[in-house]
């Protein structure tokens, strides 16, 4: 099987200190990918390369394309990784608002991400954008409403709508569940385990919160001071950890 994701050497310095170094992966249709570590590990760092939100200094970033095959993203042109953005490419930010436009609807919202991909038939579009916030447990009625008026953890569901209305193979994701109440995470864990499992979307999910990665990735990837000091099944590494830095941080979450 052909990798989704290939990732070579990938590397990003911000002067003296390195963000990320040297990190190469694979990633598989289907499959997630957790990457923890604490604040300042690079973890977010990677993300945003992989993602094409900043330029790396080094490496490639390779993805299987549906026309041509393997490509490096990175040689893209801006419209080319533009479309790959609203196609095959998802991002869900930390901060909902991030990721959506306050201004307008719900509806609008979800139908707008539909229109830069050439639908233009409004009933069809409406009617779609509907049956999406009922994928993501948003009323009917609340359709016309403006995200600012919805919850912190309904902004993150119609964010989440947003981005996978257009069927898209690969979602990144950074700290998706981080600013909400542990209620509300609960309830958005679930829902993007049963979205990832049904639509069969590869991930990469950046998150500082292990249980969110045993819940939701196939594989956990350990980063610390820019570098990826383990790697394997997430289940293995959570409770089998071989790094001293793996074990510290599974030892301070027992710990709590």
């Amino acid at each position: 099987m052909t990798p989704l994701l290939q990732v070579r050497d990938l590397t990003k310095r911000y002067g003296a200190r390195l963000g990320c170094g040297d990190v190469s992966f694979d990633l598989y249709p289907g499959e997630v990918m957790g990457i923890v570590g604490e604040s300042g590990s690079g973890k977010s760092t990677l993300l945003n390369c992989l993602a094409g939100h900043q330029p790396p200094d080094e490496g490639q970033v390779i993805f299987d394309t549906r026309a041509e095959g393997p490509v490096d993203t990175l040689t893209m042109s801006e419209p080319e990784r533009r479309m790959l953005g609203r196609t095959d490419w998802a991002f869900v930010h930390q901060n909902a608002r991030d990721g959506l436009r306050m201004g307008v609807s719900a509806g609008a919202n979800v139908g707008e991400r539909l229109m830069a991909v050439g639908a233009r038939h409004y009933g069809d579009i409406r009617e779609q954008a509907v049956d999406w916030l009922s994928r993501v447990e948003i009323a009917e009625d609340r359709v016309d409403d403006r995200p600012r008026a919805f919850s912190g953890g309904m902004q993150q569901r119609l964010q989440i709508a947003r981005n996978l209305v257009t069927g898209p193979r690969l979602v990144f994701m950074d700290e998706p569940t981080g600013g909400l109440d542990v209620s509300v995470q609960a309830r958005l864990l679930d829902l993007l385990r049963g979205l990832v499992r049904e639509m069969g979307l590869s991930a990469i999910i950046v998150t500082h919160d292990l249980a969110v990665v045993r819940l939701l990735a196939d594989r956990l990837m350990v980063m610390k001071s820019g570098a990826v000091v383990e790697t394997g099944l997430t289940d293995q590494v959570l409770d089998d950890p071989q790094h001293g830095y793996t074990q510290l941080l599974v030892s301070s979450v027992l710990q709590v």
